[in-house]
């Protein structure tokens, strides 16, 4: 009954930190706009936003996002209408379920092993450490597809594990299930899943060899489920991501590889060819972007470099877990366990888990490597936990234990408070352009005036704002999708559209647009619109920070 209060007070934790203010903290950015927008548009027309019916891979900014979380944020726009709330609410809910996974994950992991006290401690502990994650708190608090893959994933593993421990075909069933509804929900799963299927059939053989007939009966259910995936990964879907973020799209790899050759006196030579060479340099640049993952920086200082996956100031885990995090791999690596493959299971999920990152040239990447925090975690709360038992075995003598458990309690208050604070006071300020802050106050302020105007001209300064516009302005899908174009895609494989309506997303030139001969409203940055112009309005964001400045002519 204790462990089934303290598993409910951790689960009310960690919703609270998800759902906090989680209608207006971090401001929605363009991705989870074209989540809601393409959900409200499938409602209203049973098209996307680009007039294709009920994709599996929707186009959105030519990027070919996988579908599953648009259609899980389906239900709650229908029902609650289109705003951050309804978009939100599937990403947060399935991350307080992902703590829960946690807890049932490491009862099944360590179920055969000898533990010195209760199985349920550790759980919990896990459970706990995962609620507090900054990590996993931040990716819970959006419409992040990775937050979603993530809990798939987890709980593919957690019903394998219970399938091998009772099996059952209805269990097997769930687990093939999770894994592949894993592969509708984010790009990255697509490497990590089928590579952590083979290392689970390759560790516990001989456990399926046994059950053989239901496991095909699983599997061949799930291919089936696949066949839509299968078929659209052939088209568009299954290169555009990839063509834009890939390491072997990274023109630097080439130049490297003729700059070294050029060292030779025969660039052509046998010697030159043999060691400098796509499939070598590739191959150094998968491993520096994988051990970069592993790094003190990335972990537990500076976190992700990307301002959007980070918060200042903050590893991707506390400062505190690091000494657990070494008792928790000397400890798993000299356990004697009935079952040793649990921890196979363990360390092949940390080594695989930022493998998708790593074919990336942004690295080290805590979004598409999220799924290490469940792996980090576990690993983490097992040293925490051996360390418990070693500080009260020896400190029994001097009856110092509980100033023990009091500096490591005051450790970790301290640090969650440090992040807090970094959090709610300092992302919004440090990184201005971490969100699209001030876009909704523009757009309410906009729709207010446009009467009064022939045109309305905004800056693409900021990330897609066209879908920003369509999403704050209910615009209705069925004259978007006939009256708009996608541009031709950049360099990252992305495409936008430059106007609808009577909008139009541009770089803001005051000096043309003055000379028009239509009566206009121009919103641009305070780069593009200096304070020497007549301003009508300055908009701010939630920092008070001055996003746009708004002019007419």
């Amino acid at each position: 009954m204790k462990n089934k209060i303290l598993i409910i007070l951790i689960l009310l934790l960690a919703f609270a930190l998800r759902f906090y203010k989680l209608e207006s903290f971090p401001a929605l950015n363009a991705d989870e706009a074209a989540i809601g927008y393409n959900a409200y548009s499938l409602i209203e027309t049973g098209k996307d936003e680009h007039g294709n019916p009920w994709p599996i891979h929707f186009e959105s900014f030519g990027d070919y996002k996988p579908g599953l979380y648009f259609y899980l944020a389906l239900p709650f726009v229908k029902f609650m209408g289109l705003n951050e709330w309804a978009v939100r609410i599937p990403g947060a809910f399935l991350g307080v379920a992902t703590v829960y996974l946690v807890y049932l994950l490491v009862k099944e992991l360590f179920k055969k092993t000898n533990l010195s006290f209760s199985i349920y401690h550790l759980a919990l502990i896990a459970s706990l450490m995962l609620a507090i994650s900054p990590w996993h708190i931040h990716f819970s608090r959006g419409a992040w597809e990775v937050n979603v893959s993530t809990f798939f994933i987890t709980l593919g593993i957690w019903l394998f594990m219970k399938a091998i421990n009772k099996p059952k075909l209805v269990t097997y069933v769930f687990c093939i299930f999770s894994f592949v509804l894993s592969l509708y929900t984010y790009h990255a799963a697509r490497i990590i899943v089928p590579l952590l299927g083979m290392g689970i059939f390759i560790i516990y053989r001989k456990s399926i060899q046994i059950n053989i007939k239901k496991w095909l009966i699983a599997i061949t259910l799930g291919l089936l489920l696949m066949i839509p995936l299968f078929k659209d990964l052939t088209g568009s879907a299954g290169v555009s991501r990839a063509s834009g973020v890939s390491i072997f799209s990274d023109p630097g790899v080439v130049a490297r590889i003729n700059e070294q050759r050029g060292r030779y006196e025969n660039p052509s030579g046998f010697l030159a060819r043999a060691l400098h060479n796509k499939p070598i340099n590739y191959s150094i640049e998968f491993l520096e972007n994988w051990l970069e993952h592993y790094s003190f920086e990335f972990l537990f200082k500076s976190g992700d470099e990307i301002e959007r996956n980070k918060v200042p100031n903050t590893g991707q885990m506390y400062l505190f877990e690091l000494p657990f995090l070494i008792v928790g791999l000397i400890y798993l690596i000299k356990s004697k366990t009935k079952n040793h493959k649990s921890k196979k299971i363990i360390f092949m999920w940390l080594i695989i888990a930022p493998f998708a990152a790593a074919l990336t040239f942004q690295s080290p990447h805590a979004l598409r490597a999220q799924n290490m925090v469940i792996t980090l975690t576990i690993i983490s709360s097992y040293g925490f936990y051996n360390l418990l038992i070693l500080l009260r075995k020896y400190s029994n003598r001097t009856k110092v234990f509980p100033i023990y458990m009091l500096i490591i309690c005051m450790s970790m208050v301290f640090s969650f408070y440090k992040y807090s604070d970094n959090y709610w006071n300092n992302m919004v300020k440090e990184y201005p352009f971490s969100s699209q802050y001030g876009v909704k106050e523009l757009v309410k302020y906009v729709t207010e005036e446009e009467s009064e105007y022939e045109k309305v001209v905004i800056s693409d300064r900021y990330d897609q704002p066209y879908i920003l516009f369509l999403f704050y302005m209910k615009y209705p899908p069925i004259l978007f999708q006939e009256n708009h174009e996608l541009t031709q895609r950049d360099k990252f494989g992305f495409s936008t559209v430059a106007d609808f309506d009577k909008y139009y997303f541009q770089k803001i030139n005051y000096e043309e647009l003055i000379m028009e001969d239509k009566r206009i409203l121009i919103a641009g940055t305070n780069e593009e619109i200096r304070d020497n112009l007549n301003i009508i309005r300055k908009i701010y964001g939630v920092n008070n920070y001055l996003y746009f400045n708004v002019v007419s002519n």
